[in-house]
């Protein structure tokens, strides 16, 4: 959009078709037929330059184009580069190119209208040769330059090439609002949002777009109460929000489970009529579902004037993560016969609907249309086919999905790895894990949570060991569910000293966590370390539930421990 600011502002009209351009220079049909060679009155590169200003398309385009090869002897260059532009901008990157490649003189706006052509129609590739190429023949960036090539770098996850590119622009003392929150963009599609914030608060000026776009940072990386913090002080620098920072923060106060600031947000919303726009209508439908209030979401999905494919995406998403199988299978077949195009996401969570209720007929009808209808690397339908057909008990169709992935990332090894061991196919699950860490590909919390139940499962200590060896070396050592499932894996196999070892060092315990060790010591005889544990429990302010109880009992009702008070108050539900 910014090259067309350097096409001449003269007000020459360019009407329908041939209607008059102008007294000077006669008809758009005149010029046309004075192109081959009936007349000899000149034109000048300002008339070229409105004339393609007011093209509709590649063909008026071309037309024009083929008056200035003939009437402009040696045109200007921000006549080829207002060709270029709108070229680029009716998707003609060939004919651009085919400019760009025979101008004789280019100037810094000729390589940035080729930069975003290449930029705007997803060819990133060739956009990163020519920028090498721009910078070997010794030019400069602009600002332009500079926020197109950043927003290819933050497409492409290229930090190392971001990063440079945003020295040079500190260095060139270049500034303004788009080239700022293009950085903040870059970086916060990298991750680093320390970047970002550092970034965010050297800017001078900060408009609703700068606010929005580090908003909408935060909640996309999971940091609920940044976004929070970070929408008071924006209200409190007098700047309003619009509809894309509500969106933002609607999805945070989601993901929190915020649903009291939520609410107070829908209120907002209707006041200032933002309801009305599809994506914060369907904001609120994920709101209300992530909360567990999914008949709040079915009613303002219901009362909708306009719902797209995210729309019904969402309240299937949402009736699905609610446990609402059935009601979500419904909804997908009404979206089919409304000739609703259904993406990744709405497979997704149809595949998981399907899984829940173990309805695998539905499930592989939804598979064919899969099969039909998106690309067989997608690794997010991939890895919920592989869910799905674990959760329904076919391991052989689960297995098959798994090997005709082409690309396989840690969800699709984790399902499959998960519904192994979930299904009594404890041996491949470990295979599984093996050739998974033969791929390169590192496991997750997941991962080392379920291959560990495997281990529980065959009693195979020395594999446990093994696994807890290379969990000691990631971050996954922090994880409450990866240490449960140590204690679990030590406990089943007979290692009590090393399960409350791996307790006693967990930063972080949840009710999986003692419940393992609690059954652990009792269910292998030591009555007294289980009633300790039981008492210290209460201690922490941990709700004993009936499953402790009844087992801590059953094994332990003949014990004499010689505290009876402390034993009568540790055992009261």
């Amino acid at each position: 959009m910014f090259l067309l600011s350097y096409i001449s502002p003269y007000n020459v009209p360019f009407p329908n078709q041939y209607r008059s351009v102008s007294a000077s220079h006669g008809s758009k049909n005149e010029l046309l037929r004075d192109s081959n060679g009936t007349a000899d009155e000149p034109i000048n590169s300002t008339t070229v330059g409105n004339w393609l200003q007011r093209c509709s398309n590649v063909r008026e385009i071309r037309e024009v184009h083929a008056v200035a090869v003939k009437r402009l002897k040696d045109p200007l260059v921000f006549v080829n580069n207002n060709l270029i532009s709108m070229y680029v901008k009716f998707g003609d990157l060939v004919a651009a190119r085919k400019v760009f490649d025979d101008m004789s003189e280019r100037n810094v706006v000729s390589w940035t209208a080729m930069l975003n052509g290449y930029h705007r129609h997803g060819v990133d590739y060739e956009a990163l040769r020519l920028f090498i190429e721009f910078v070997n023949n010794g030019f400069r960036g602009n600002v332009q330059t500079y926020a197109c090539v950043l927003n290819l770098c933050g497409r492409s996850f290229d930090n190392e090439l971001g990063r440079q590119l945003h020295a040079c622009v500190i260095k060139s003392r270049l500034s303004n609002l788009i080239l700022d929150c293009t950085i903040l963009q870059f970086y916060s599609r990298c991750g680093d949002l320390d970047s970002a914030y550092e970034v965010f608060d050297r800017m001078q000026e900060r408009d609703v777009i700068a606010w929005t776009t580090m908003i909408t940072a935060c909640s996309q990386h999971g940091r609920g109460y940044d976004t929070f913090a970070m929408l008071s002080q924006m209200l409190y620098d007098g700047v309003d929000p619009n509809e894309f920072t509500v969106c933002s923060v609607l999805n945070a106060c989601g993901e929190e489970k915020e649903l009291i600031f939520g609410e107070q947000l829908h209120n907002i919303v209707i006041k200032k009529a933002y309801d009305l726009d599809v994506y914060v209508a369907t904001s609120l439908v994920d709101l209300y579902a992530k909360c567990g209030k999914i008949e709040k979401s079915r009613t303002i999905f219901d009362g909708m004037r306009r719902k797209n494919v995210i729309t019904w995406s969402t309240i299937i998403a949402g009736y699905a993560r609610n446990g609402l199988g059935g009601e979500a299978i419904s909804l997908f077949r009404t979206m089919k016969r409304l000739k609703m195009f259904a993406n990744s996401l709405t497979m997704v969570s149809i595949l998981r609907a399907c899984g829940l209720i173990r309805s695998v007929s539905t499930g592989k009808e939804v598979h064919a249309q899969i099969f039909k209808n998106f690309s067989p690397s997608n690794i997010f339908v991939g890895s919920a086919l592989v869910w799905l057909y674990c959760k329904c008990g076919d391991y052989a169709s689960a297995s098959k999905v798994l090997e005709y992935l082409p690309d396989k990332d840690v969800v699709s090894w984790t399902a499959m790895i998960s519904g192994c061991a979930w299904l009594g196919h404890e041996y491949e699950a470990l295979e599984y894990l093996k050739e998974m860490l033969s791929k390169g590909v590192e496991p997750n919390p997941f991962t080392y949570s379920s291959v560990l139940k495997a281990c529980a499962k065959l009693e195979n200590i020395n594999q446990g060991k093994l696994i807890h060896s290379s969990i000691n070396k990631s971050p996954a050592l922090s994880n409450v569910f990866v240490g449960s499932a140590l204690v679990h894996m030590y406990s089943k196999c007979g290692h009590l000293s090393e399960a409350a070892q791996v307790f006693e060092s967990m930063p972080e315990r949840n009710l999986v966590s003692w419940k393992a060790m609690i059954v652990a010591y009792a269910k292998n005889g030591q009555c007294g370390e289980a009633l300790k544990l039981v008492y210290r429990m209460q201690a922490e302010g941990i709700g004993v539930d009936d499953y402790i109880l009844s087992t801590v009992l059953t094994a332990c009702g003949d014990f004499k421990w010689n505290n009876e008070s402390s034993s009568e108050h540790c055992l009261q539900s």
